[in-house]
């Protein structure tokens, strides 16, 4: 079907976007020729819905009632199309991947009504691995959000205090780990948002090396960063599911083609003797943000490591804490002119894309506008602010830094096998209650990313595992390991773990054992 043409009115309007100065003749005759060129566009309309396009399957869900954490956006029982390593596992799945003809929302009212006909290739993974896809988990708006209180569906509360936040944006998936309700949890992390949930409700995230994981079928932010992960209560739980996820499936851009499956339980329990760890001076005594019974916990976390044979000691990377900067531009100008702009996806690109999805959002974001989180509506207006007055300028050098930074991180490996640092620098802090400002509301929703967001920029594969507890609330380590060794940061944690000795989870939050 052709598309709409525009009228004089419209190329004068379009004309003005471009600087064009066009009097009422030229406009009418351009009007005419950009009709002219829109039937190729009723052309690849037309051939998308005979060659492309599918009906979404029937699968049955529903909005539960028992949801004590906000933490199902809706439930399901999506039975697996083969045996394998997940057999009899309970998945959750984070609310901005595609799981065919369950409704989509992504936190946010401009996603809300849209349901997929495809499933994400995690998804698929997860099925065909014998897991039962229990439901889709809450995320934050537009899955911008450290903290847990921006999702249009309402706050996703902490198990282990229900006044606190689960930390964002795979809350949902965090909540309902700690509480419990799902074996293993598949989450998506742009700045620590498998990580930091994973911090602050006591469980584990992994954050694989960029691309290992297939990001097909799920909503981007800014395809530099995106990274999807797996979450669950043991470190075993995550590398199980890791096991399932990784490698190249053909469809994602972010991916080389030479990211290969691997056993990520194999080795699990091969200790930490030998290895060099070094604990990073820049995750410590952030200022004004750092607890620091937090920073003692995980530090003495890491010393520990030395009684299992782990040489440790401390290592300075000056340039850790200059990518926080280097994040910040880039989810900033990239999220707005991919995620905002480019309604999701962006262009210009090989790959999967939605168009379904694309034309959804991109309609109701305007018309959902208002009801943005305020988290995302400051990086709307400075990244607008930015794009107009530098042109993209300042993104082209924060990628440019980034390989800097990502040199100087290899760098720091030639002499330690392993980083640790604290995953967030507090615990879980408390949900707001109204009445704060939109500063204390940005602060909350952003402020705890300053350790968790630089390897989203540089790639690296990280780990969170609780240490331990600190007045009730459970403390997160972070290790972080050079590109593809996803085995060693696991590894690492897992020792952590074990070290640490079971973590007595909060009373009533179900599921035991190591998952």
């Amino acid at each position: 079907m052709t598309p709409p043409h525009p009228t004089t009115e419209d190329v004068h309007r379009l004309a003005r976007h471009f600087a064009f100065h066009l009097d009422d003749p030229a406009a009418a005759e351009y009007a005419g020729l950009v009709a002219g060129g829109l039937a190729d566009y009723g052309t690849v309309d037309d051939l998308y819905a005979r060659h492309v396009a599918v009906e979404p399957p029937v699968r049955s869900y529903e909005t539960p009632a028992d949801n004590p954490f906000g933490a199902w956006y809706v439930t399901a029982n999506i039975a697996p199309t083969g045996p394998g390593a997940l057999d009899g596992l309970r998945v959750a799945v984070k609310d901005n991947i595609a799981v065919a003809g369950l409704p989509m929302m992504n936190g946010s009212a401009t996603v809300a009504g849209y349901a997929p006909s495809v499933d994400a290739t995690v998804v698929t993974r997860v099925l065909a691995a014998g897991g039962t896809v229990a439901g889709k988990a809450v995320c934050e708006d537009l899955c911008f959000s450290g903290s847990s209180f921006t999702s249009a569906s309402g706050a996703v509360r902490n198990p282990w205090d229900t006044s606190r936040s689960a930390g964002g944006s795979s809350s949902g998936n965090a909540a309902l780990l700690a509480g419990g309700q799902v074996d293993v949890a598949v989450g998506g992390d742009q700045g620590g948002s498998v990580r930091l949930p994973a911090s602050f409700c006591g469980i584990v995230g992994h954050k694989p090396t960029f691309g290992l994981v297939p990001y097909t079928g799920a909503f981007p932010i800014e395809r530099t960063i995106d990274h999807l992960g797996p979450m669950a209560r043991t470190v075993a739980g995550a590398a199980r599911l890791l096991t399932v996820l990784a490698g190249s499936d053909g469809l994602d851009p972010r991916q080389t083609g030479q990211e290969r499956a691997a056993d990520y339980l194999a080795g699990l329990e091969d200790g930490v003797s030998g290895l060099r760890i070094g604990v990073l001076d820049e995750g410590f005594g952030l200022p004004g943000v750092s607890d620091p019974q937090v920073d003692e916990l995980v530090a003495d976390t890491a010393f520990d490591l030395g009684q299992a044979g782990a040489a440790v000691r401390r290592v300075s990377i000056p340039w850790y804490a200059h990518a926080r900067a280097l994040w910040s531009v880039i989810a900033t100008d990239g999220g707005t002119y991919q995620m905002l702009e480019g309604n999701g996806y962006g262009l210009n690109a090989e790959g999967y894309y939605d168009p379904g999805l694309m034309l959804h959002y991109g309609t109701e974001r305007l018309h959902h506008a208002d009801d943005l989180a305020p988290t995302v509506k400051v990086t709307a207006l400075t990244g607008a602010w930015t794009l107009e007055t530098r042109k993209g300028s300042s993104y082209g050098k924060a990628r440019a830094l980034a390989r800097v930074f990502r040199s100087r991180l290899d760098a720091a490996f030639a002499d330690v096998d392993a980083l640790i640092l604290p995953t967030a620098p507090y615990t879980a802090s408390l949900l707001p209650t109204g009445g704060e400002s939109l500063t204390e509301l940005i602060a909350s929703g952003l402020g705890m990313i300053g350790n968790t967001a630089p390897v989203d920029v540089s790639g690296n594969p990280a780990t969170s595992v609780p240490a331990g507890v600190v007045d009730g609330l459970p403390v997160g380590l972070m290790v972080v390991t050079p590109h593809f060794q996803d085995a060693l940061a696991l590894r690492v944690a897992r020792t952590v773990e074990a070290r640490r000795g079971p973590l007595v989870f909060p009373t009533g939050a179900g599921l035991s054992g190591a998952r």
